[in-house]
């Protein structure tokens, strides 16, 4: 603990800091719950997306299996624009994606099988769980490290701040409550000694 001016003002300013510190105390508690309130959301939708994403290919298994030969759906799939944005949870900036925008694929109806007209909308879907669960997943990861810095800082008003404050606040009371009792006492040894002068000087 570092060494402290025993002085009123000191006083005053340690009681200043311990107001501070409690009165903000509150405010981190409540960052925490929303912080873990959203963390929560968040896991529970990229557990959704990817529960989603299970859910097709599973689904589309058995006639990609039948269809799909000497078919490459790869040059038809082109991603031409990923359009986000910035979101606020708790006072944390975090990317949202807004939409995922394709190339139109250029499909040769005379060449190309007509399972690939209902197949390229499964995997652009596929692609948009995909980046959506990314972006979730980054948002987590901006999430989770607010938190750990919250919980450092409510660990520090809690465990260090706030307790030294109030131990400063008690020792510079007690030292100012010995102070007046010295000076009390000073003052009363003063007044016996200008008494028993008066009474010598009296007798002479």
């Amino acid at each position: 603990m570092a060494k402290i001016r025993l002085t009123k003002n000191e006083l005053k300013k340690q009681k200043d800091n311990l107001a501070r510190f409690t009165r903000y105390l509150p405010t981190l508690e409540l960052k925490k719950q929303q912080l873990l309130v959203e963390i929560r959301r968040i896991q529970a939708a990229v557990e959704r997306f990817g529960e989603e994403s299970r859910r097709v290919e599973r689904k589309i298994l058995p006639w990609a299996a039948v269809f799909s030969g000497g078919v490459d759906l790869a040059p038809l799939i082109r991603v031409s624009e990923i359009r986000e944005s910035e979101g606020n949870i708790a006072g944390i900036a975090i990317p949202v994606l807004e939409d995922v925008l394709f190339e139109e694929p250029e499909v040769d109806l005379m060449e190309t099988p007509l399972w690939v007209d209902q197949a390229l909308p499964v995997v652009f879907g596929q692609i948009r769980r995909r980046l959506e669960s990314e972006f979730a997943e980054r948002q987590q990861h901006i999430l989770r490290e607010e938190l750990r810095v919250t919980v450092q800082r409510i660990k520090l008003f809690e465990e260090v701040k706030i307790p030294e404050a109030r131990e400063n606040i008690r020792v510079i009371q007690i030292f100012m409550g010995d102070q007046q009792t010295a000076a009390v006492v000073r003052g009363k040894i003063a007044k016996t000694k200008i008494q028993k002068k008066r009474m010598m000087a009296g007798r002479t």
